[in-house]
């Protein structure tokens, strides 16, 4: 039949329409900004870094491994590793980024950096209320702007960072038992026995 797509999409439009005098599940918008829909698990924007405790250059994940930056597609990632190295969540010591820069105007919010870091150490936020008028400063993510702690990470993404904190926690008791049983193990150093250095003379 002639037009019979544009008569159901009327229909339908106006199922919605008035619907919506009745039922909330019938609204297809909301007054924004006074309004706001929660945010989907799965909602990605751009990344951010990951740390834990209350001091974020302490306790930031990332050991500036640089498989992040070498795998953005756009290449929108610039790090710069450490001279020297502090202990990481299993106490050994690693590297962290000197200098870790994202360039969010090229971002292309693919995800593949979250994807390949073997740390856990970024992750994707889902905050997309991010206008400037500096298009060049503003645009560009320094570390501080980018650290969030993983309490934030909890709150935007619950379901994955239990996932994450399972998996980080089932790693360091792994490394504390592999510590210990290497503890265990080690022969104990027996005291070297003392001998008399001293001349005897015989009368």
């Amino acid at each position: 039949m002639l037009g019979e797509g544009i008569v159901k999409g009327l229909a339908e439009t106006a199922r919605n329409f008035f619907g919506s005098y009745v039922s909330k599940d019938r609204l297809t918008t909301v007054q924004f900004p006074e309004e706001r829909l929660p945010q989907a698990e799965a909602a990605r924007n751009f990344p951010f870094l990951v740390y834990d405790g209350d001091d974020w250059q302490e306790g930031l994940r990332c050991v500036a491994c640089q498989i992040c930056e070498k795998e953005c597609p756009p290449k929108c990632i610039f790090i710069e590793k450490s001279k020297d190295k502090k202990p990481d969540y299993l106490g050994k010591p690693q590297f962290f980024p000197a200098v870790f820069d994202i360039d969010v105007s090229v971002c292309m919010s693919c995800q593949i950096c979250v994807e390949v870091c073997p740390f856990d150490a970024i992750e994707m936020d889902t905050a997309f209320e991010l206008s400037t008028d500096n298009r060049f400063g503003g645009l560009l993510w320094r570390k501080a702007q980018l650290a969030k702690s993983n309490e934030y990470f909890h709150q935007i993404h619950p379901v994955g960072s239990a996932e994450v904190d399972e998996r980080l926690t089932a790693a360091k008791i792994k490394a504390e038992a592999k510590a210990k049983a290497a503890a265990d193990t080690k022969p104990a150093t027996s005291p070297r026995p003392q001998t008399d250095s001293g001349l005897h003379t015989t009368k």
